[in-house]
C-alpha cells in the first residue's frame, strides 16, 4: 500500500489546486494563484476551514483568497485575470449553496464563451440525504437528484458533483485537463456536497504531488497546410482577420513577420485588437459591425481570407455582409476544429504561431511573392485615411458636456503608452473597437464574446491583479455600473489601483439608438421618471448620484464637468492608493459613424408605424447581402 493523507474533501481539493501547474515554451508557473469566494452555509465549514487551514500551513505562499462582493463579478475578475494572462493563469471562485451559487451562471457563461479557464466550486445540498431540504434547496417532484448546480451543466465545459470523497481522484485531474486546454478550455464547476465538503478520507500521497500541465503547440496537418498556402498564393486581394486566438497563444511577433514578408494586410476583431501595433504599417484596423472604413473596405474585395484565432463571430463578420466577392474563400487557422471548420474554410487545426511559420515555409516553397504593388498602394491609401478619420472623431466635441470620443480620446492620452483598457458593453466597445489605438498587445481588453453588462468592475480588478505594473483603465456607462459596480469595494480592500472612467448618459444609450434604427423610440432605455400624463418613461430625469454612489464603497472620486476637467482628473489622479472613479456626464447627441457595416437585428415585419415599416424595408434590402457562410 502506498502512503496516504487523512484530509476532508474541501482540504484535498485546495492541497490539489497547490500542486498545479502549467508549461508554454519552456516556461513554467502555478497554475490556480488563489480563491475568490463568499461563504455561506454550503461552503464555510468546509471549503472556508480548508482555505484557513491552507493559509496557517503556508502563510505567504498559501493560495490567495479575495473576498468578493457579489458571486457573478467574482468570476468575471477570475475570467478577465486569466484572459489578460494567456490563458496561462486563473483564480478559482467558491460559493455557498443556492444563490450564491446560481449567482455565478452568468459568469460561468462568460468563461466558456470566450473560451478562459475558470474553476467553480459551489456548495450544494447534501448527499447524503439525511437533511432535506435543506436551506436554498431546489426540491424537484420528479428527482431528488437536483440541485440548482444542474444549471451550469449547459454553460460548463465540464462538470461534476462530488458525491462520495474518492470521486476527487478521478474528477480533479479530468478537470484540470479540460482547464488547460487550448481546444476545451472554459468553465469547469464541480459541485461540492455540504456534508461531502466535511468528509475525511484517505488520499493517496501522490494526488498532491506537483504536476505540471504542458500546453502544446499542436502543428498543422500537412495536407491542409498545403492547400491553405495553394489558396493563398493564387490570391490577388488576400487579407488578415486577427481574432483573440492570436493573443493566447502569443503569436503577434509570427503574425507580424508574416504580413510583412507577403504584405498582406492586417483587420482585427474585438479580441485581436492590439495583435498589431495600431500604426503598423499593414493594420488597417477594425472589421465587422464595428469596423472601420479601412477595414471593411480592403474585406469587401477580399478573393481569400486568414482567419487566425477568431469565431467569425456575427460582430466580426457584419453578420456575413462583410465579404462580397461571390468567390471569396477561407482559411481558418484555429486550435479548435469547431471554429476552423466555419464558413467551409480549408480547416488549420493548429496553434497560430505553429501554423503561420510553417505556412511562411510553404508559400516561400512556391515562390509566393506576396501582394502586388498596386494592391499594396490601395491598403496603405486605405490605411492612411482611416487613421486621418480617427482623428477626426476623436476630437468630435459635444455641445454640453463631454462627447464620448473625447472620453475615449483622453482617456487613450492618460493610458499611453502602457495602460490597459477593459470594457464590455454598451456603445462603449464599438466605439473603442474604431478609436482606441493600441501601441503594444494587451493593452486593450474587451469582453465582446457575451459582451456582459456588469464585467467592466470586476474585470478590471482582474486584469489589474493580472499586471499590477500596467495602469488598468475601466471605462463603463451608467447601465452597467447600475448592474454591477460592487467589486470595487473589493479593490479597495486589497488597495487595487485603477481609473474607472464612468460615462453618465441617463440610460441605456446603446439600446435605444438600435431601437430608433428599428424604428422604435427607445423611451423604455432611458433613466427618467414615469410621467403620470402618459404612464411612459419621459419624466424628468433621474437624480442618480453616481459620484456619492462609487464614494460609499471607499473609492477616491472625481467628478469631470467639462473636458478639461476630464483631463486633469486623468492626469491628477495615476498615483492615488486604490481604485479611482471619475464621474462625468457624456452628451450622447455626438455619435462615432459607421462605416459600411451592418448587424442583422430583424425588424418587426407587421407594424402601423411608418418608422418602423421603413426601417423593415431596409432591413430586407441590407440582407439581401449576406452570404451563405455555412
Amino acid at each position: 500500500m502506498g502512503s496516504t493523507r487523512r484530509l476532508t474533501v474541501a482540504q484535498a481539493v485546495v492541497a490539489y489546486l497547490r500542486a498545479q501547474y502549467i508549461e508554454r515554451d519552456g516556461e513554467r508557473g502555478r497554475f490556480i494563484t488563489g480563491v475568490f469566494g463568499i461563504f455561506g452555509h454550503g461552503n464555510v465549514a468546509g471549503m472556508g476551514e480548508a482555505l484557513e487551514a491552507d493559509t496557517a500551513m503556508h502563510g505567504a505562499d498559501a493560495l490567495r483568497y479575495l473576498q468578493g462582493r457579489n458571486e457573478q463579478g467574482l468570476v468575471h475578475a477570475a475570467a478577465a485575470y486569466s484572459k489578460q494572462l494567456r490563458r496561462l493563469r486563473t483564480y478559482a471562485c467558491t460559493t455557498s449553496i443556492g444563490p450564491g451559487a446560481t449567482n455565478m451562471i452568468t459568469g460561468a457563461a462568460l468563461a466558456t464563451v470566450n473560451r478562459l479557464p475558470v474553476l467553480l466550486l459551489p456548495g450544494d445540498l447534501f448527499a447524503t440525504r439525511r437533511v432535506t431540504p435543506v436551506l436554498q434547496q431546489l426540491e424537484r417532484p420528479e428527482s431528488q437528484d437536483v440541485s440548482v448546480n444542474d444549471a451550469f451543466k449547459p454553460v460548463s465545459r465540464y462538470w461534476d458533483r462530488i458525491n462520495r470523497p474518492e470521486q476527487l481522484l478521478t474528477a480533479l485531474p479530468a478537470a484540470f485537463r479540460v482547464l488547460t486546454s487550448p481546444v476545451e478550455t472554459g468553465a469547469v464547476t464541480l459541485a461540492l456536497p455540504q456534508d461531502v465538503q466535511a468528509e475525511a478520507y484517505d488520499y493517496p500521497t501522490h494526488l498532491f504531488e506537483p504536476r505540471t500541465w504542458v500546453v502544446p503547440r499542436q502543428r498543422p496537418d500537412v495536407t491542409l497546410l498545403a492547400r491553405a498556402a495553394d489558396a493563398i498564393a493564387r490570391a490577388e486581394r488576400p487579407m488578415i482577420v486577427a481574432g483573440g486566438g492570436v493573443r493566447h497563444s502569443e503569436s503577434e511577433a509570427a503574425l507580424a513577420a508574416f504580413a510583412e514578408r507577403f504584405g498582406i494586410p492586417v483587420t482585427e476583431t474585438q479580441a485581436g485588437k492590439g495583435s498589431l501595433a495600431w500604426d503598423h504599417a499593414l493594420n488597417l484596423g477594425a472589421i465587422g459591425a464595428t469596423g472601420g472604413s479601412a477595414g471593411n473596405a480592403v474585406a469587401r474585395d477580399a478573393d481569400v481570407v486568414v482567419a487566425i484565432g477568431t469565431r467569425l463571430s456575427d460582430f466580426t463578420t457584419a453578420s456575413w455582409t462583410a465579404w462580397q466577392d461571390p468567390d471569396v474563400r477561407f482559411v481558418a487557422i484555429n486550435v479548435a476544429e469547431l471554429d476552423a471548420a466555419k464558413a467551409r474554410a480549408i480547416p488549420v487545426v493548429a496553434d497560430a504561431r505553429a501554423a503561420l511559420e510553417e505556412l511562411t515555409q510553404a508559400l516561400g516553397a512556391r515562390g509566393y511573392m506576396g501582394v502586388a504593388p498596386d494592391r499594396r498602394d490601395h491598403q496603405e491609401r486605405l490605411r492612411t485615411d482611416w487613421n486621418a478619420e480617427v482623428e477626426r472623431v476623436l476630437h468630435l466635441a459635444a455641445p454640453r458636456h463631454v462627447s464620448q470620443p473625447e472620453a475615449i480620446r483622453l482617456t487613450m492620452e492618460a493610458a499611453a503608452p502602457d495602460g490597459i483598457v477593459v470594457c464590455a458593453a454598451g456603445s462603449l466597445p464599438g466605439d473603442l473597437h474604431k478609436l482606441w489605438r493600441s501601441p503594444r498587445p494587451g493593452g486593450y481588453h474587451l469582453e465582446y464574446g457575451y459582451s456582459t453588462m456588469g464585467y467592466e468592475v470586476a474585470g478590471g480588478m482582474g486584469v489589474a491583479l493580472a499586471e499590477p505594473d500596467r495602469r488598468v483603465y475601466v471605462m463603463v456607462g451608467d447601465g452597467s455600473w447600475l448592474m454591477l459596480s460592487a467589486e470595487l469595494a473589493t479593490a479597495v480592500q486589497e488597495g487595487i489601483a485603477m481609473t474607472v472612467v464612468l460615462l453618465d448618459n441617463h440610460g441605456f444609450r446603446c439600446i435605444r439608438n438600435l431601437s430608433g434604427s428599428c424604428g422604435g423610440e427607445g423611451t423604455f432605455q432611458d433613466f427618467r421618471y414615469r410621467d403620470t400624463a402618459t404612464g411612459q418613461l419621459t419624466g424628468d430625469v433621474l437624480p442618480l448620484d453616481f459620484a456619492a454612489n462609487a464614494a460609499s464603497l471607499g473609492a477616491h472620486v472625481v467628478t469631470a464637468h467639462s473636458p478639461a476637467d476630464l483631463a486633469r482628473a486623468l492626469a491628477g489622479t495615476t498615483g492615488v492608493t486604490g481604485p479611482v472613479v471619475i464621474v462625468t456626464e457624456v452628451d450622447p447627441s455626438v455619435e462615432v459613424p459607421g462605416y459600411d457595416s451592418w448587424w442583422d437585428v430583424p425588424v418587426a415585419a407587421v407594424s402601423d408605424k411608418p418608422e418602423v415599416r421603413a426601417a423593415h424595408a431596409a432591413y430586407e434590402r441590407a440582407r439581401g447581402a449576406m452570404r451563405q457562410a455555412h
